[in-house]
């Protein structure tokens, strides 16, 4: 008898703590999980992030325009000198300079500049070619040390939001006085931590494009001096054949 009075007690027990539990659950405030998409918290950034979004544009069309220039200068056929060899022993300059007007690229505008000073000195056509592989060279790096500056500057751009924002939470914090709540300091932290990853971004995209462009010409360039020597070499051959 006794031992059922305590099942009972016992049960009784377990059924009021559940209630209160249910109770208690009911009545707690419900979390509401929050999301941002990339362009809020851009915004949460502050006005430097205005300033990080046109370098972006910028960096973004000097990479696409370099890359579409290089490109198409490398766009030469591979039997070129050899159609030129063959122009040149055969008397036909006309037709040798009609085929360097159909390439748009850096290695074609020089043999053509060559071509065009057949009959002067040796020494003068390899100048004239020279000086045009410089103005080809000058011409393909347009644009380069503006992306570096970008790469260099965006990350520093971004250190500059992050020393700001923690000013502002520091500020608000002094201006609370005793009554410092962490919401004093969370948008202030928020706004260092943004521009901070926005200018690394920038600055990583724009090293990274700059460094891809310098190793894309540096190949161009080094198509270009071949060029160079195999047509100085054939306006040797006639002299040597005869």
């Amino acid at each position: 008898m006794i031992f059922q009075l305590l099942q009972v007690g016992v049960d009784s027990a377990a059924a009021q703590m559940a209630d209160s539990l249910a109770n208690a659950a009911s009545s707690a405030p419900q979390q509401v999980e929050q999301s941002y998409s990339l362009i809020q918290m851009a915004v949460k950034g502050g006005w430097l992030m205005i300033v990080l979004a046109i370098l972006s544009v910028i960096a973004i069309y000097i990479f696409g325009k370099k890359w579409w220039m290089i490109h198409k200068a490398q766009q030469v056929d591979k039997n070129f000198m050899r159609d030129i060899r063959d122009y040149i022993h055969e008397g036909k300059v006309k037709s040798a300079v009609s085929l360097c007007e159909k390439f748009d690229s850096p290695v074609a505008r020089i043999t053509q500049k060559g071509i065009e000073r057949i009959g002067r000195p040796l020494n003068d056509i390899q100048t004239a070619v020279e000086n045009c592989g410089n103005v080809e060279i000058a011409r393909l790096e347009k644009g380069l040390p503006v992306l570096a500056t970008i790469a260099g500057g965006a990350p520093m751009i971004g250190f500059l939001g992050k020393v700001l924002g923690m000013v502002h939470a520091f500020f608000n914090m002094a201006n609370a006085g005793n009554n410092i709540d962490i919401t004093l300091l969370s948008s202030g932290i928020y706004t260092a931590m943004i521009t901070t990853v926005g200018g690394l971004i920038v600055g990583i995209l724009a090293y990274f494009g700059y460094n891809y462009l310098n190793s894309q010409i540096s190949n161009l360039v080094y198509k270009m001096e071949s060029t160079t020597i195999d047509f100085m070499d054939l306006l040797h051959e006639p002299a040597d054949n005869e």
